[in-house]
C-alpha cells in the first residue's frame, strides 16, 4: 500500500516553485522531422556499443507529436513551472546561420501550450545535444562553438523572451566536460583526460555570451542548470581531506567560482586554459538572476589505493590512471536502482555551502534537477507503485527546507523528471520519471509519486491564499 508523507508538515515558503525537468534529446524523438539536423548524441547513438542495448533517441517518448498530452499531465499535475530544453540542432540544423522557421514553430506551440495551462517556461538551450556540424568544426575544444552558443541564444530569446519566465543557457557543463570529452563515456566520446579542461572554459564563455545576449534580446530572469555534489573525505586522514578537496575543485568549484567569483579556484587550472583568460573571466561573471543546483548523490573520495574500509570504487567510475583521487561508493545508505546512493542532507550540505563559499555574490538558488530511478512497472491494477519515489523526493524537498532554515536562499525545485526517458549511455534502461512511459506503445502512466507531488502542491497552494 502506498503512504504519503504527511504533507502539512513540510514547511516551505509559499510562493516556492514546484516544477519538473526534462531534456529535449531524452523525450522529443523526431530526430529527422520538422528540418532538424543531425546531433552529436545521434552520431554517438549509431556507433556500436556506445549505448546499453543499442538503444536511440530516435523516437524517445515522442514528445514532439504528443507534447499537448504532456502539457496536460502537467496540468493536472499542478505544477508552477516546466524546465525543458530547446534542442539546438532544431533551430539551426548546422549550428550556425539563419534560424529554421519549423523549429522555432514547435517551441512556439510548445511555450504557448504551457502559458494556457497556467505554467511557466523555464527553457534551457545547450542540454548536451550540439549540432554534429560544429562537433565536426572542433566543438567545444574551438573557441568559435562559444560564440556560436550566443549566436543561437539570441534567436531564441527574440523569438521566446517575451514569454518564457526562466532561462539557462547551460545544462551540467561539469558533465559535458568530464563525461564527454574527459572520459568518453558521453558523445561526442572524447577520452582527452586533462586535456579536456579548454572544453569547460569554453562552455563556460559560451554562457557568458549567451547570457549578454539573451539580455539584448529582451529576456530575463537567466540562470544556469549546474551540477554539485559534496566530495567528502573516505576517511579524516591528511590524505583523504586533499583528495576529496581536489575533486571538489575539478567537479564543483571550476564551474562555479568563474560564473559567481570571476576567477578559476586554483592557478594551475587558470594556466591550462585557452585563449585571453582574464577577459573571458570578465565575461563568464556577467550577472545572474539566480544560480541552478542539480543535485543526485554525494562522492566519497579518497587518495588511490587507500580504500580498506573506506567504501569500494564508485560502481561505473571509468577514471583516467595516475589521477591523485579515487572516487568511492558511498557505504551504509540505501541506492536507488541505478546504484545511485540516496542521501537527502548532502542536498543540504551543497545548498549551504554555495551559501558558505559566495555569501552576497550568490544570487537565490534553484534545485533544477534531483531525482531518482527505479525500475518501475505497470501493476496488475494498472498503477505504478513507486513508494521509494515518493520517499525520494518528500526527503529532499525535507532537506531544501533544512537549507532555506540554515538561510540558503532557495526559490524551488524541479523534480527530474516528468517522464521516463532516454538516460543517454544507459539508454532506457532507468526510469527517473513520474510518469511511467511504455516505450512500445507510448503510453503515459502516471505513477503514484505524480500523484503524492500533485497532493503535495495542492495542500501548499492552499497556503499561499
Amino acid at each position: 500500500m502506498t503512504t504519503h508523507p504527511e504533507l502539512p508538515s513540510l514547511q516551505l515558503p509559499t510562493d516556492f516553485v514546484y516544477g519538473v525537468s526534462t531534456a529535449s534529446y531524452q523525450i522529443e524523438g523526431a530526430v529527422e522531422e520538422g528540418g532538424r539536423g543531425p546531433s552529436i548524441w545521434d552520431t554517438f547513438c549509431a556507433e556500436p556499443g556506445r549505448i546499453k542495448n543499442g538503444d536511440t533517441g530516435a523516437v524517445a517518448c515522442d514528445h514532439y507529436h504528443r507534447y499537448p498530452e504532456d502539457i496536460a499531465l502537467m496540468k493536472d499535475l499542478g505544477v508552477d513551472a516546466y524546465r525543458f530544453s530547446i534542442a539546438w540542432p532544431r533551430i539551426q540544423p548546422t549550428g550556425s546561420g539563419p534560424a529554421n522557421a519549423e523549429g522555432l514553430a514547435f517551441y512556439d506551440r510548445l511555450v504557448d501550450g504551457l502559458l494556457e495551462a497556467g505554467i511557466k517556461p523555464a527553457a534551457t538551450l545547450y542540454h548536451w545535444d550540439l549540432p554534429q556540424a560544429l562537433q565536426d568544426a572542433g566543438g567545444w575544444l574551438n573557441r568559435d562553438t562559444s560564440l556560436r552558443l550566443a549566436e543561437y541564444a539570441a534567436i531564441v530569446g527574440e523569438r521566446l523572451g517575451d514569454r518564457v519566465s526562466m532561462w539557462m543557457p547551460l545544462n551540467e557543463p561539469v558533465v559535458v566536460t568530464m563525461f564527454g570529452h574527459a572520459l568518453g563515456t558521453h558523445a561526442p566520446g572524447q577520452a582527452l583526460g586533462f586535456d579536456a579542461l579548454p572544453v569547460a572554459h569554453h562552455l563556460l564563455l559560451g554562457h557568458g555570451l549567451s547570457v549578454s545576449a539573451l539580455r539584448a534580446a529582451g529576456a530575463s530572469n537567466i540562470g544556469i542548470a549546474s551540477n554539485h555534489q559534496p566530495a567528502r573525505p573516505a576517511s579524516d586522514s591528511a590524505e583523504d581531506r586533499d583528495a576529496a578537496e581536489m575533486f571538489g575543485t575539478l567537479t564543483n568549484w571550476l564551474f562555479s567560482d568563474p560564473i559567481l567569483r570571476g576567477e578559476y579556484p586554483d592557478e594551475l587550472i587558470t594556466s591550462m586554459m585557452p585563449g585571453p583568460v582574464a577577459e573571458d573571466l570578465k565575461v563568464i561573471s556577467a550577472p545572474l538572476d539566480w544560480y541552478g543546483i542539480n543535485y543526485y548523490q554525494p562522492v566519497l573520495v579518497g587518495a588511490p589505493g587507500s580504500g580498506g574500509d573506506h567504501g569500494p570504487a564508485l560502481e561505473g567510475a571509468i577514471m583516467p590512471e595516475g589521477l591523485p583521487f579515487e572516487p568511492r561508493q558511498l557505504v551504509g545508505v540505501p541506492t536507488t536502482d541505478f546504484g545511485w546512493a540516496i542521501v537527502p542532507d548532502g542536498l543540504t550540505e551543497i545548498l549551504t555551502r554555495f551559501h558558505e563559499r559566495y555569501a552576497d555574490a550568490l544570487p537565490p538558488v534553484y534545485v533544477t534537477e534531483s531525482g531518482c530511478s527505479f525500475h518501475d512497472t505497470v501493476a496488475a491494477d494498472g498503477g505504478v507503485h513507486d513508494q521509494r519515489r515518493i520517499d525520494y523526493h518528500d526527503a529532499h524537498l525535507r532537506a531544501v527546507a533544512d537549507a532555506i532554515a540554515a538561510g540558503v536562499d532557495v526559490r524551488g525545485y524541479f523534480a527530474w523528471s516528468l517522464l521516463d526517458n532516454f538516460e543517454w549511455a544507459e539508454g532506457y534502461a532507468e526510469r527517473f520519471g513520474l510518469v511511467h512511459v511504455d516505450y512500445d506503445t507510448l503510453r503515459r502512466t502516471p505513477k503514484d509519486s505524480f500523484r503524492w507531488y500533485q497532493e503535495l502542491i495542492a495542500a501548499l497552494a492552499g497556503q499561499r491564499s
